[in-house]
């Protein structure tokens, strides 16, 4: 389910905002709600993805005491 909402948000942000018929005029999504799309469409990626960015690694020094 979480799955069709985005896709259902990213399409939305991809269409026109608005259109008109027979002169044909259409309106764009305004730029900041282009951005806050995109923004929260990469947040729930990143939440879904393993490991939640943060990454663990082990430090080895190079000379021996």
């Amino acid at each position: 389910m979480a799955d069709e909402i985005d896709k259902t948000i990213e399409e939305n942000a991809k269409g026109p905002r608005r259109a008109k018929g027979d002169s044909v005029e259409m309106e764009q999504h305004e730029l900041t709600d282009q951005i806050a799309a995109d923004r929260y469409l990469s947040s729930k990626k990143a939440a879904r993805s393993k490991g939640m960015g943060i990454r663990m690694s082990k430090l080895v020094p190079s000379g021996s005491a």
